[in-house]
């Protein structure tokens, strides 16, 4: 694949980020994996600090906006940047290029992803937590489905708003951790911020203008099948 490739993928994913506050890793990872055939654990290690910074760049926009609940954003890095300490833990342990380490990621991830499908379909609650912001994908997906149930329940460009804000430190946390483990392709990661930096921030500047069902509508399907193939693997 040429490196224009892995611009388009980054300017594709950090559109649909900054529409639906889907942490990268969540479509990135597979997108990685099956189409250009990195290894999973590069995958998951790039694409960490690849949401961490794409999403900085859409909170700066969204900020800008007074869309960002601060508070909520607190309440989540609390639980989930211990949850992320804790998985990384496991994985310094286990050795992140084996094949243990790579299943575990993988399944975990793509469980968390087909949980988060059916919850946005569905307009149910989903599980946030280690089970996504330990070993994989950095917990933004599913935390767009418990926002989504919260009281009084928040407004949809506050919640994407929230998400996007929150899985910036936790995102960072993790890909660091990853990058002490050699678990990152520092040149896989420029290529793909030359095209998520604009997409998120041409993103954050539609989500308010973007009617909601679509936005429910394409997300649900984009998890299910990136939930689907990882499982499958």
């Amino acid at each position: 694949m040429p490196d224009f490739a892995f611009v388009i993928a980054g300017f594709a994913v950090g559109l649909i980020v900054g529409l639906t506050g889907v942490v990268g890793g969540s479509l990135m990872t597979p997108v990685l994996i099956f189409f250009f055939g990195v290894k999973p654990h590069l995958a998951i290690g790039t694409d960490l600090l690849f949401a961490g910074f794409t999403k900085l760049g859409g909170t700066l926009s969204l900020a800008r906006q007074r869309l960002v609940p601060w508070r909520v954003v607190g309440l989540l890095c609390a639980g989930s940047i211990p949850a992320a300490l804790a998985g990384l833990a496991v994985l310094h342990r286990l050795g992140p290029d084996s094949a243990r380490a790579q299943h575990l990621m993988t399944f975990t991830l793509g469980v968390a992803l087909l949980l988060t499908a059916a919850a946005t379909f569905y307009k149910v609650l989903a599980v946030v937590g280690a089970l996504v912001s330990s070993p994989s994908g950095g917990g933004g997906a599913p935390g767009v489905s418990v926002l989504r149930r919260g009281s009084p329940p928040l407004p949809l460009p506050r919640i994407v708003a929230a998400d996007i804000a929150y899985a910036v430190p936790l995102t960072l946390v993790a890909g660091l951790g990853h990058a002490s483990l050699g678990s990152v392709d520092w040149a896989l990661l420029a290529q793909l911020l030359a095209g998520s930096l604009p997409g998120i921030w041409l993103g954050a500047r539609l989500v308010a203008r973007t009617p909601e069902r679509v936005i429910r509508s394409l997300l649900s399907v984009l998890l299910a099948w990136a939930g689907a193939k990882l499982v499958l693997v």
